[in-house]
């Protein structure tokens, strides 16, 4: 009789397949139920944004902590502005679609709104202040720059597309490969 096709090789295997089994199901089991719950980290937008100032600037936990505490009273404080302005450009946005839209209204919206921003960016030069008499004096150095970097990416502006002359015309060459 052929030592593969008989009876004992077939249970033995057999056998120490389901001993495999179980013991890998056993290994998973185990290693499930000893997860230590320390090792799992939860990252939020405020820690990412708290790294993003620590690096740079060299903060202290001090500093990083009245930071972020600065940076709460600050949203808090604009929050309703925003809120204001978001509700007025809906206002202006459902004026300026009307058939015929009553221009004194979008006038006084577009005032109102301007009026808010003005007092929201008020708040966030004395926000910026408030950051700065933080920082000890290299610190505000680099603050400065980071500052001004996330102002005009706020802004929209890219300094790159704006420092070509207007009367500077790209050209664009197509060449065509014909097979």
């Amino acid at each position: 009789m052929d030592f593969f096709s008989s009876k004992r090789f077939i249970t033995a295997t057999l056998a120490i397949l389901v001993v495999l089994n179980v013991a890998l199901l056993s290994l998973l089991w185990w290693q499930n139920i000893h997860k230590s719950e320390e090792r799992q980290i939860k990252i939020t937008r405020e820690y990412k944004r708290q790294i993003y100032f620590t690096g740079p600037l060299a903060l202290s936990e001090e500093q990083s902590l009245r930071f972020s505490n600065l940076r709460q009273n600050h949203f808090r404080t604009v929050k309703p502005h925003f809120q204001a302005i978001a509700r007025l450009k809906k206002e202006l946005v459902m004026e300026s679609v009307k058939e015929t839209p009553d221009t004194a209204k979008i006038d006084s919206l577009a005032t109102s709104i301007g009026k808010r921003q003005a007092v929201a960016e008020k708040e966030l030069a004395r926000h910026f202040h408030e950051l700065a008499m933080v920082c000890t004096p290299p610190q505000r150095a680099s603050l400065q720059k980071i500052l001004e970097r996330i102002a005009t990416r706020k802004a929209g502006f890219r300094n790159e597309r704006f420092d070509r002359p207007r009367h500077e015309i790209r050209e664009l060459n197509i060449i065509r490969e014909e097979r």
